[in-house]
């Protein structure tokens, strides 16, 4: 498996405009549309936009400790976790909830990633599943996740 399997989105851009734009996307993106819209699954077995921005929430929570514990331990092993089977128990979820935890965290983590020096984004941490990678790897993959799942809702929107 890739160190970072969301690179390919992120295309070399740097990922702290990415990210710091993300949450302000979402809202362009979602706000014109019905409630009834962004509970419509693409295809069986596909996530609806709620859905999708409920896991952007329980992402940003991961990146959250991710980041931290990177920061603060040395040579962490980061933990894993099975987007799906996570995924399973977000019918009770709803748009503004998500969009609402999604936006904070997400602030929460563009603050402390202005306290990173040069020498932190070098910091080492292990995913079991990914191998040993540095900080910034971690920033790379919040902003290629949000790139794919920006674009799956583009897609679900404009139909």
């Amino acid at each position: 498996m890739e160190l970072n399997p969301y690179a390919k989105f992120l295309g070399g851009q740097d990922p702290i405009p990415v990210i710091t734009a993300t949450a302000e996307r979402l809202h362009v993106l979602i706000d014109p549309l019905a409630p009834a819209h962004v509970d419509r699954a693409p295809a069986p077995g596909k996530w609806s936009i709620r859905e999708i921005v409920a896991h952007l929430a329980d992402c940003e929570i991961v990146f959250c400790f991710r980041l931290r514990q990177t920061l603060a331990e040395d040579h962490p092993i980061i933990q894993p976790f099975d987007q799906g089977i996570w995924g399973q128990r977000y019918a009770p979820y709803d748009l503004f909830s998500g969009l609402a935890l999604f936006t904070a965290a997400r602030n929460w983590n563009l603050k402390l990633l202005t306290t990173v020096t040069e020498p932190d984004r070098h910091r080492p941490t292990t995913h079991p599943e990914r191998g040993t990678m540095i900080l910034w790897t971690i920033v790379e993959t919040m902003a290629g996740h949000d790139i794919n799942h920006l674009q799956q809702i583009e897609r679900i929107a404009a139909s």
